[in-house]
């Protein structure tokens, strides 16, 4: 089983590379993050003919995430708990059937919590983390197999990105950030890519702007993180940095997990 998380950047604007992309990688579950559209408008027609369920929590203009899958998941939840004035679409979990059990796959949109120094963004963003973290640890009790996956605006580590100089001061690096994710991995859960390799310069992200693609100057930020009865399962996990390379690309590319489940 093939499961993927991707943030479109707009998924009206990139519905001809996600079609593709569909056709092409084939996951069984995608997770997609930032899809800029509300429920009503998503372009669910396109997705549906080539045979994927679509679950999503839109939000107007910005945000927004969905659930593709080639199966129709038993039960879906949408928001992180924890906190009842959010109102921001970031978070969606599904729950599907598989041979032995249960599987979990939540698609979240961490917040980009820049600039570090305003009075909302920052704490918003430690705050969410601080909800993920506690939302992870009540699902842990339940001792099925829940894959994390998504944008999570986090480099974890300093050969995540070209150069960390550049990323000293910035939210998605700063030590408070990076500890808030190693809470994560301090509750047993498995960064994917991290599991099959340590090699430098994979990256999911390179901005629009400086020629960041043509020379490679990526940050690692698009995470699948595995439970323990998740990781268990792992085949291989990679990149598929291709995508960046197409027209009117994302500024993202997906990451990708093999597993040994099955519907």
């Amino acid at each position: 089983m093939k499961i993927a998380t991707w943030n479109i950047n707009g998924v009206k604007a990139r519905i001809e590379n996600l079609c593709q992309w569909l056709k092409d990688s084939s996951p069984d579950i995608a997770c997609l993050q930032e899809i800029k559209s509300v429920d009503d408008a998503f372009p669910r027609l396109e997705i549906e003919a080539l045979g994927y369920h679509v679950e999503t929590h839109g939000q107007k203009g910005f945000n927004g995430v969905a659930l593709l899958s080639k199966v129709r998941p038993d039960e879906v939840n949408r928001g992180l708990p924890g906190d009842d004035s959010d109102e921001q679409a970031r978070f969606i979990e599904g729950v599907f059937s598989v041979k032995g059990g249960a599987l979990r796959v939540a698609s979240l949109y961490l917040p980009n919590g820049n600039p570090p120094d305003d009075p909302v963004k920052y704490p918003y963003k430690l705050s969410w983390m601080d909800r993920l973290a506690r939302f992870a640890e009540d699902r842990l009790k339940l001792e099925e197999p829940l894959i994390l996956a998504g944008d999570y605006n986090v480099i974890p580590e300093p050969f995540d990105c070209h150069d960390p100089k550049v990323w000293a001061g910035d939210a998605l690096f700063l030590p408070q950030t990076r500890a808030a994710f190693r809470r994560l991995e301090n509750l047993g859960f498995t960064d994917a890519l991290r599991a099959v390799t340590d090699a430098p310069k994979l990256y999911t992200f390179w901005d629009y702007q400086a020629g960041a693609w043509q020379k490679n100057n990526g940050i690692r930020i698009d995470h699948l993180m595995l439970s323990p009865e998740a990781a268990r399962h792992l085949v291989s996990a990679d990149v598929e940095k291709h995508v960046r390379g197409w027209e009117k690309p994302s500024d993202h590319v997906p990451m990708v997990g093999e597993f040994s489940f099955e519907f």
